[in-house]
């Protein structure tokens, strides 16, 4: 069985935790959710670290937990690494040590081979002499990353690694995960309650509530969602995978396919592929990007405009209309072709263009962020 699968029944004081989840055995899937929504508590089970916890727990072929059968692994027993918010590292032992202290109780083969592999991954082969105490934030977690990697797990299950971190931190930290995720090919479970990280990092994006799964699927396809309860605020938008296709060495800029255009409707140059102009920062002919769109972003013509310094014009089809907490906001979701946006405009620019679902347009882009 090449999935995660998880069926996981709790009662807390606050909320109870029941779950059914079919999770990929590849990529990174994220867990999000404010405070309250159960993240923790549903590692925690994962990890056998919740005793009164019932239901199944399968990593691919292994079963964990299955109260059906009277299997239940404790946590010794089951192949996954545990990284926490705090990296909990030994004070008295420097870093060598503490990444040679869990390997004392493993039986992982090739134990030296993989941690030298894991310490190279992560870029700490100059921190092996230092004490933990000399680390700044993003290496203490690089560490305590490094340490429940060389046991060779199955599943490496992390909750919030960088919610301590400042953003500066937090941009270094990401890379090293996407390089683990990209190299060693082991499956994550990662908590977050930061967009920014959901963006960057997920493939898989299970939405949480009240110990409840909203929403579980392909982070562009959850994220572009308009029923969900992470959509809020100024962080509403659309996430969008493409490739490079063009560069423009004298305006610096790229040009990212991202879908097969709608039907009808051609885009200039190109009748069947529509693409969005980013900025260039290094970016190479077939490089996949990922792209935020946030839905402030976007506006809305009945025709293409022509004279306006506006770079993207993507035809589209309004899908769904959707009332804001202010009446005089309106959030669209709009189909590209493959791919969707969010748009927010005003209530009256949607009775003035007469839009409703099923209205060919076009979507303006104003701004496109780069994730990676």
């Amino acid at each position: 069985m090449s999935e995660i699968r998880l069926q996981l029944d709790l009662a807390r004081s606050s909320f109870n935790l029941k779950v059914d989840l079919q999770l990929p055995v590849q990529g990174i899937s994220v867990i999000y959710g404010p405070s309250g929504s159960g993240k923790t508590t549903l590692l925690r089970c994962v990890a056998g670290l919740e005793t009164q916890a019932l239901g199944r727990v399968q990593v691919g072929s292994d079963v964990w937990q299955d109260d059906s059968l009277g299997v239940s692994l404790p946590t010794s027993l089951r192949p996954l690494g545990y990284v926490f918010q705090e990296a909990s590292l030994f004070a008295h032992l420097d870093v060598a040590a503490n990444l040679t202290y869990g390997l004392k109780r493993s039986k992982a083969p090739n134990q030296e081979v993989v941690l030298d592999e894991v310490i190279n991954l992560l870029g700490i082969g100059d921190l092996l002499q230092r004490s933990t105490n000399q680390l700044s934030g993003g290496e203490r977690q690089r560490v305590a990353i490094a340490r429940a990697l060389a046991t060779q797990p199955k599943l490496l299950l992390l909750d919030e690694p960088l919610a301590s971190l400042d953003p500066a931190r937090k941009q270094d930290i990401l890379p090293w995960l996407e390089k683990l995720c990209d190299e060693l090919k082991i499956p994550m479970l990662y908590i977050t309650h930061a967009a920014d990280e959901v963006v960057r990092l997920a493939d898989t994006l299970v939405v949480m509530e009240s110990g409840q799964v909203r929403a579980v699927g392909p982070v562009s396809e959850v994220l572009s969602n308009i029923d969900l309860p992470l959509v809020v605020g100024d962080d509403v938008g659309a996430l969008i995978e493409g490739h490079v296709q063009a560069l423009d060495e004298q305006w610096h800029l790229a040009q990212v396919r991202i879908s097969k255009a709608s039907s009808g409707m051609a885009v200039e140059g190109n009748p069947t592929v529509a693409s969005i102009w980013v900025r260039d920062s290094g970016l190479q002919i077939g490089q996949p990007v990922r792209l935020r769109v946030l839905a402030r972003d976007v506006s809305i013509t009945l025709e293409e405009a022509q004279n306006t310094s506006i770079q993207n014009h993507l035809p589209c089809v309004v899908e769904s209309i959707h009332a804001e907490s202010h009446p005089s906001q309106v959030l669209l979701r709009l189909r590209c072709g493959e791919v969707f946006l969010l748009a927010r405009v005003t209530a009256r620019g949607v009775h003035d263009l007469g839009l409703q679902v099923g209205t060919q347009a076009w979507a303006q882009v104003k701004s496109v962020a780069l994730v990676k």
